[in-house]
Formats: C-alpha cells, sequence, structure tokens
C-alpha cells in the first residue's frame, strides 16, 4: 500500500488517496471512501472498487515510493534530508503531509502523529522540496524561487552530496537564471563542473562560461575537453573570450592565474563621489569592488583607496589625495601563490593589484576568496560543507 499526496502548491499537500494492489494489479483508492488511516489499520468503506489499473497524475506524490527512493532538500537549511518517517495530520477532517522525520529508521508508512506537538526532528514540509523530476510520471519541478533564497555555495554543496539525477535538478531548477546558475557552477569542484558541462552543447557551454566570473571560466575551460576548448572559445562573446585568452596566459596558480580582470579606477582628478558613482556603475565582482583603484594623467597605476575611506570622505575631496602612495602593496602576474599569500598577508589586503614589472599597468586584481579556496585541501566541500552548517 502507497498513499498519493497532491502537490497543489498548499503548505502541506493533502492526501487524495491509497494505491492498493489487488491481484497483481496496482488500484487507486480514494481517501474518502477509506477509514482508520490515522490507527494504521486502513478499511474500505465504499460499496465499489475501480479495476483501473493505477496511473499517477501530473502533481501527484507517492510517499513511500517516491520519498524512500530520492533525497529531499531541506531548504532552510541548505541540506540533503532522507525521509525516514513521514508525519500527517488530519486538520478540519482532510489529511495533510505536515513533515518528516530524517533521524528514525527506515521509512514507514504505519506510523502516523495526529499534530498535538511534533518532535523537535520533524522538519515541516513547508521547508522542503522532492527530488523527482526525472521520474516522467511525476513531473515534479523543484521551484527556482525556493532555491534562489540559498547561498550559491549551499547550492553547489546539494548537488555534490546529491545523485547525479538530482544534481541535475537542482541545475535545472536555476537553469533560467544565468547570474545565479553561473554562481552555483563557480562553487562546484571541477568534477562536477565537467560532469554537467559534458551533456550541454557547445553553444550552452559558451553561454554558461560567458556568464561566469572570468578568472573561473578560465579555470573550468582548461580541464574540458581538448576538442571542444576552441569551438567554445569561439562562440563567446568578444570581450568575455579575450579576457580569457588572456587569464589562460598564465598558469592557474599564480596571481595572472588568479586575477580578476575587471574593477573599478577613476583618475587621480577625481572627486570622492565620483569614485563612490563608479563602484556602484561597476560590473565587477563585489569582492573586487572594495578597493577603487587611481591612475595618473596616463592611465597608469597611481594607488588605490578603500570604499571604506570613500564612505568617510567629504564628497568633493579629491581621491587623489586619499589615495595610498605606497608602490609595495601589489603583485605580479607570475607570481606563485606562496609569494602573494604573502604580500596580502603583510599588507592585509583582501584586493591585491596585479601590475607589470614596470609597475605602472593595471592589469587585474587577485581577491582574498580566491585565494582562501586554493589554499583549502582537495574535497574541502564535501569534508565541510554539509557538516559545518548551522541546524
Amino acid at each position: 500500500m502507497d498513499l498519493i499526496a497532491r502537490m497543489d502548491g498548499a503548505s502541506h499537500p493533502p492526501v487524495t488517496g491509497l494505491v492498493v494492489r489487488i491481484g497483481g494489479r496496482d488500484l487507486f483508492v480514494p481517501i474518502d471512501k477509506t477509514t482508520g488511516l490515522g490507527t494504521g489499520r486502513v478499511v474500505f468503506s465504499g460499496n465499489e472498487v475501480d479495476l483501473r489499473r493505477f496511473e499517477r497524475r501530473p502533481g501527484e506524490l507517492l510517499l513511500g515510493r517516491d520519498l524512500s527512493t530520492h533525497h529531499l532538500i531541506n531548504v532552510v537549511t541548505g541540506g540533503l534530508i532522507r525521509a525516514n518517517e513521514i508525519e500527517l495530520a488530519c486538520v478540519s477532517g482532510r489529511w495533510e503531509v505536515m513533515g518528516v522525520d530524517p533521524t528514525s529508521r527506515p521509512l514507514v508508512l504505519r506510523h502516523f502523529r495526529r499534530r498535538r506537538g511534533s518532535p523537535k526532528t520533524v522538519v515541516d514540509w513547508t521547508s522542503i522540496e522532492p527530488f523527482v523530476a526525472h521520474v516522467p510520471s511525476a513531473r515534479l519541478r523543484i521551484p527556482y524561487r525556493k532555491l534562489a533564497r540559498l547561498h550559491p555555495a549551499q547550492i553547489a554543496d546539494l548537488v555534490e552530496a546529491a545523485s547525479h539525477e538530482e544534481g541535475e535538478e537542482i541545475i535545472q531548477a536555476v537553469h533560467g537564471d544565468r547570474e545565479l546558475e553561473a554562481d552555483v557552477f563557480e562553487e562546484l569542484d571541477t568534477g562536477h563542473q565537467l560532469e554537467f558541462l559534458q551533456s550541454r552543447s557547445d553553444v550552452e557551454a559558451a553561454r554558461l562560461l560567458s556568464s561566469m566570473a572570468p578568472d573561473d571560466a578560465a579555470d573550468l575551460i582548461v580541464e574540458v575537453e581538448q576538442d571542444r576548448r576552441l569551438p567554445i572559445l569561439d562562440l563567446m562573446p568578444p570581450p568575455q573570450r579575450q579576457k580569457l585568452r588572456s587569464l589562460l596566459s598564465y598558469h592557474p596558480e599564480t596571481a595572472g592565474g588568479l586575477m580578476i580582470p575587471d574593477f573599478a579606477c577613476v583618475d587621480s582628478s577625481s572627486k570622492v563621489e565620483q569614485a563612490l558613482a563608479a563602484v556602484r556603475a561597476s560590473e565587477a565582482p563585489p569582492e573586487a569592488l572594495a578597493v577603487v583603484f587611481v591612475l595618473d594623467d596616463d592611465g597608469l597605476f597611481k594607488g588605490a583607496v578603500s570604499v571604506v575611506e570613500l564612505v568617510k570622505a567629504a564628497p568633493a575631496s579629491p581621491v587623489g589625495a586619499l589615495a595610498a602612495e605606497s608602490r609595495a602593496a601589489h603583485v605580479h602576474p607570475e607570481w606563485d601563490l606562496g609569494a602573494t599569500v604573502r604580500k596580502m598577508s603583510d599588507f592585509n589586503l583582501t584586493v591585491a593589484p596585479v601590475l607589470d614589472h614596470e609597475h605602472r599597468e593595471l592589469l587585474g586584481v587577485v581577491t582574498i576568496d580566491d585565494v582562501v579556496e586554493l589554499l583549502l585541501p582537495t574535497g574541502f566541500r564535501r569534508d565541510y560543507g554539509l557538516t559545518a552548517r548551522e541546524e
């Protein structure tokens, strides 16, 4: 026997019937033709049984079959759970799915609680999304609006902890939001990136890489099969393609390979209010906008000023007077990870400018988050991502 719940957008899905096996055939029995559901002994109270074979309709969830074979997403904590026990309650004469208990022993549908105060271990159904989109007869999709509440790193944790089919379901749910999809891909480990990129056409891969941060896209393109790299690059818009080609000329574990070619800069005669306007208008990643770089009249590097200093300064103050005069706090593109980390640590830099050897041209910036990620051990997301979360 199995129970059927209708996923119709209600906070707690109603139970609409049972699937029972009679004579080797699965039959549907409406819930209103049964009694005793709360007692563990269900009795048919109708006069006739529909002998047509049960066929699942769109939006129907089989509580036993679907929830015992798939993970569920806890969209509040950003973790995967198993429905080891299901909680139902009779509300105004209608049975509803109230939540699941992921901590008890294997799934049982015979143990139902009336809603008189659920144990702390029960996760309310409003916090849950099931994986069943790849079950053809289910046709249920994880709603984007719920996943979008999570941080991209949390979504990446879900993808990496899930099966391939479940991971595909998550990626598909955010596919319509190019920025979020790109952010999730940036957080995935290389193996999972390639796994999900493999099934995409070159056009789709180019679109995704174009939406990613250039340094992350460069790291990924070198891992793609060699015969696909050039076709994918050629399909990218010229500005993004040029950025990737520039980054690909450096070893990935040098400052040049780590740097982001997008940043905020103004000339030294600009006012503070103009520098802040440049930050607001910039399309550079937020982590690169903690500092505004100052250029001289020839467009060459002069110094840097933090956004905090700009916020504190008078709007009409010239930026050139605030810019750091010292040229010491920078890195060069061929510097290895160790040298880059030492310089950023010594000068407490969250954003380090990457200068050419003449100390004049600003090539890009290295941000602290990219450095930290490279310093973390292989498999850190698996080891620390899901287990380090507060419940």
